[in-house]
């Protein structure tokens, strides 16, 4: 079921919370989907999921190739039978006060990360989301 991911029900929002690692889809210059591993962050108040990765990652490099308009994304957790994904336009930023944001969040959500003077935000601004369970 889809809907818009700025609007999502008491369920799916908690979903959010809990502590799953999910997976960002990109893709690589040849056209092939490039999935890994992240924790992420949801923010259906500003419509926004983000990533917090080192700007040397594959990830990060896959997304800026894409130019300045951003890559189309979607990231996905699943709990069994449960699942979300969000999907929409990512960029990458290294303003301090985007990264510190999504530092934050991602201190609340998963634990507080190390210091890293390379860190980058993803910060994918969302079109669409979509569950079960």
């Amino acid at each position: 079921m889809a809907f818009d991911p700025t609007q999502p029900d008491p369920a799916y929002l908690a979903f959010w919370d809990e502590y799953h690692l999910c997976s960002l889809t990109t893709q690589r210059p040849d056209g092939t989907p490039h999935v890994v591993p992240v924790g992420v962050t949801y923010d259906p108040g500003a419509a926004l999921a983000r990533i917090i990765t080192h700007r040397a990652s594959r990830k990060v490099r896959n997304i800026s190739a894409a130019g300045p308009r951003g890559m189309r994304v979607a990231v996905c957790q699943v709990d069994r039978a449960r699942w979300a994904t969000l999907e929409g336009l990512a960029t990458v930023s290294d303003d301090p006060e985007a990264v510190a944001e999504a530092v934050r969040r991602y201190a609340d959500r998963y634990r507080t990360p190390k210091p890293n003077p390379e860190r980058v935000v993803i910060e994918i601004a969302l079109d669409r989301a979509m569950g079960h369970g």
